[in-house]
């Protein structure tokens, strides 16, 4: 899944692949936000990316299973 996290006073978005679901992803998102800590996301290359939940401005979470483009066989 695609997942767009904006930060506050950062022009950019910052953009993870990862195979987490939606849901888990906001867990992690609330349970961050009420410790005051990192939102810790894993890529699916392994790596991880670590923001902190209170510099959050926004996160909008892609699609789950992405459709395929083009011919063949599903």
């Amino acid at each position: 899944m695609e997942i767009k996290i904006g930060i506050q006073h950062v022009t950019r978005e910052l953009t993870v692949e990862t195979e987490a679901t939606a849901a888990e992803v906001e867990a992690d998102l609330r349970k961050a936000l009420s410790d005051g800590t990192l939102i810790a996301l894993t890529d699916e290359k392994g790596r991880k990316v670590l923001v902190p939940a209170d510099k959050v401005a926004y996160i909008d979470l892609g699609q789950e299973k992405t459709r395929p483009v083009g011919f063949g066989a599903l």
